[in-house]
């Protein structure tokens, strides 16, 4: 689907640029065109430094302030699903990535154009590939590549929380649950072993594990363990000698990466197990002085993130990071996906007051 705009009008209230976002197309592995747009946007602006690598766009204010802020959110979406163009329900603006994340995408712009003279020094960082496998996603090649362009005291990742803080995030782990059997033709199936049945036992495994609940800083996290795919089959007329059953596990950020995959091998010991997708949580870090500041500043109060983000990436490089955004994370992915004009609204003067003091 093309995109019926080329460029971008921050001039334009958060709504209706959030509503112009949505409009350019930008599934993942697909950015381009809307990073284009974003870059010859914020070049316009003279206080702005703008660096760019790759379909990753980077603006900092350089005023020598005592601080430094960093505000970030991804350009991608997961594929459209019938909901692009955007259109406008009452306070409502539907369409693909309003809550996750362009409505975050059109305060950071909004912030960027309109804060000449912040209270702190401010980057902004836009990036590509948030929402498929972590070795693709911009951030973490930016961190790797241009690590110097992420320091700050703090971080914002305007990720969709309801307009609420939202501490640390759980982490993720993607395996493969192979399972092998004996091929034969269905007609003398005693002659085979259909790796298919075999995944009874994998699902029952699933069906009946207990995910635990962990408090953390005052924050309760829900693990989750699922099956997310299930691979097999030859022919009509053959029995399958080989089933993979894909499982995600959603994990609390008091396990580290290699606790997750020791559990996940336990739950299912005696399967050959791959991991094909793994990525750490972040502890929330509410005590940090720089997050009691801006809890206080955006109503003080905050939850867990039940989704993974990259707050990870964040903690990962030393800086204290939380999850604050406009959308609605329970309506992220949705062919219904929406978000209320009226947050957009919200978290940019709560910003905005924020970083001037105001």
């Amino acid at each position: 689907m093309s995109s019926p705009h080329t460029s971008l009008d921050l001039t334009l209230d958060g709504g209706a640029l959030t509503a112009q976002l949505v409009d350019f197309p930008s599934v993942s592995g697909d950015e381009q065109a809307l990073a284009d747009a974003v870059e010859a946007a914020l070049r316009a602006y003279p206080h702005l430094r703008v660096d760019r690598y790759g379909n990753n766009v980077v603006a900092r204010t350089n005023l020598g302030r005592a601080e430094r802020v960093l505000l970030a959110g991804h350009l991608d979406t997961v594929p459209i699903a019938d909901n692009v163009p955007s259109h406008v329900e009452g306070d409502l603006l539907y369409g693909c990535g309003t809550s996750d994340m362009k409505s975050g995408v059109a305060v950071q712009l909004r912030l960027a154009a309109t804060l000449p003279e912040p209270n702190r020094d401010l980057t902004f960082v836009f990036y590509d590939c948030e929402e498929i496998e972590a070795s693709r996603n911009g951030l973490g090649h930016l961190a790797a590549q241009h690590p110097d362009w992420l320091a700050a005291d703090f971080a914002v990742l305007l990720e969709p929380s309801g307009a609420m803080v939202e501490g640390g995030c759980q982490g993720t782990l993607r395996v493969q649950v192979r399972l092998t059997g004996v091929r034969s033709h269905v007609a003398r199936s005693w002659l085979g072993d259909n790796a298919i049945h075999h995944a009874a036992e994998v699902l029952g495994r699933l069906v009946s594990y207990r995910p635990r609940r962990v408090e953390i800083d005052g924050l309760e996290y829900r693990e989750g363990l699922n099956a997310v795919r299930i691979d097999g089959g030859v022919a009509g007329n053959v029995i399958p000698d080989e089933c993979v059953v894909t499982v995600n596990f959603r994990y609390a950020p008091d396990r580290s990466q290699a606790d997750a995959e020791a559990h996940v091998r336990e739950v299912f010991e005696g399967y050959e197990i791959t991991v094909t997708d793994s990525a750490p949580g972040a502890l929330p870090g509410l005590g940090q002085p720089a997050a009691q500041a801006f809890l206080a500043a955006t109503g003080g109060q905050a939850r867990a993130k039940f989704g993974w983000t990259d707050v990870a990436r964040f903690s990962a490089l030393g800086v204290p990071a939380v999850n604050y955004g406009p959308g609605d994370p329970n309506l992220a992915h949705k062919r219904e996906e929406h978000c209320s004009l009226a947050a957009i609204g919200e978290v940019e003067e709560r910003l905005r007051s924020w970083l001037t003091g105001s």
